[in-house]
């Protein structure tokens, strides 16, 4: 095999026209797809001497999740091993760490970042936010099962016990997976809801944040931009400005989360990126976690949201801060410029 089915699958890692343009994922369904041949190029790949990382990069970056899963499979049945496995023992440091994430099912991923975040001392507070604010209903669900299979507890449980007050509330209602994902917007309703929120909070001595709450996790998105747009008929503040003033601490990141995914959730996602490199160091964790996430989802409308916020790509952000086969890998996973 080798040079030969190793040439032409790194020559196919540039077909990328399977892709909507320009925004959208950034990885897409490859076609002519074949597990049997990419199983064994992994192999081959895997054992060869010194390792062929950009056989390994080829391939992971350009199959979906679901062929990745078919591929894991077919490799077990035709290998007797564990492709995890086999990376484990192979590959190191952070390109280790990518290509383990991408093997993992979006629910595994997911359920294992949240069990992280909640290991040992302290609490990923941001992580948990990230996660259960934009997940939609059926992933949410999803996650739940997971978590359960992967780790043998209860997710609403996990979170009972390292969070509290507001906060562990305002959770335990994203858990319950129940927004209306419709588009119908009812503009009485929406009315209401602005002048409840209102009330709620500045108007009223304190906030009332179950109500921000209820409103917030259970409306649809259409809806919710009404709402915030009917908000400053009462209040010469935008809501999340609003929110701000009202809160801090979790609750006050959980609720401004929510209004920036319900305006403009790529605009959030580049926000989170670029605060992962800015400054000395890179939050590696967060990078790693946002570019895996939505590469299959929106990944190309959150590069286009980096370049306009922030003046320059995200592919060249992610170049000036990683090297060696971790930039080529998320690189890899962001598509072209």
């Amino acid at each position: 095999m080798a040079s030969g089915l190793v040439s032409q699958l790194l020559k196919q890692s540039a077909y990328r026209s399977n892709c909507p343009s320009p925004g959208g994922p950034s990885v897409c369904p490859f076609p002519s797809f074949d597990p049997q041949a990419d199983a064994s190029a992994l192999n081959y790949a895997l054992n060869a001497k010194g390792v062929d990382e950009d056989t390994i990069i080829s391939i992971l970056t350009t199959r979906t999740n679901d062929q990745r899963q078919q591929i894991a499979a077919v490799y077990q049945q035709d290998v007797g091993k564990s492709l995890k496995d086999v990376v484990k023992s192979n590959l190191s440091t952070k390109l280790k760490m990518v290509v383990l994430y991408l093997l993992k099912t979006p629910a595994q991923f997911d359920a294992h970042q949240l069990s992280k975040a909640m290991k040992g001392f302290g609490t990923d507070e941001d992580c948990l936010i990230e996660i259960l604010v934009t997940r939609k209903n059926k992933e949410i669900k999803e996650i739940i099962k997971a978590f359960r299979e992967e780790f043998g507890k209860d997710l609403a449980e996990t979170i009972k016990g390292d969070t509290s007050g507001a906060f562990l509330k305002a959770l335990l209602v994203l858990l319950e997976a129940s927004r209306d994902e419709g588009d119908v917007v009812d503009y009485d309703l929406a009315d209401d809801d602005a002048r409840a929120l209102y009330h709620a909070g500045e108007k009223k001595e304190g906030t009332d944040i179950d109500t921000f709450i209820k409103i917030l996790s259970s409306r649809n998105f259409a809806h919710l931009n009404i709402v915030f747009e009917r908000y400053t008929k009462y209040s010469p503040h935008e809501v999340d400005k609003a929110l701000e003033l009202e809160l801090k601490g979790d609750i006050e990141n959980l609720l401004i989360t929510l209004v920036k995914c319900i305006v403009n959730t790529p605009a959030y996602f580049a926000e989170k990126l670029h605060l992962s490199m800015e400054g000395h160091g890179t939050c590696d964790e967060r990078l790693i976690r946002i570019i895996c996430s939505r590469s299959e989802v929106d990944l190309m409308d959150i590069k286009m949201e980096y370049k306009a916020k922030y003046g320059k790509t995200l592919n060249s952000a992610i170049k000036d801060e990683t090297k060696g086969d971790y930039e080529k890998i998320l690189l890899a996973l962001c598509g072209d410029e």
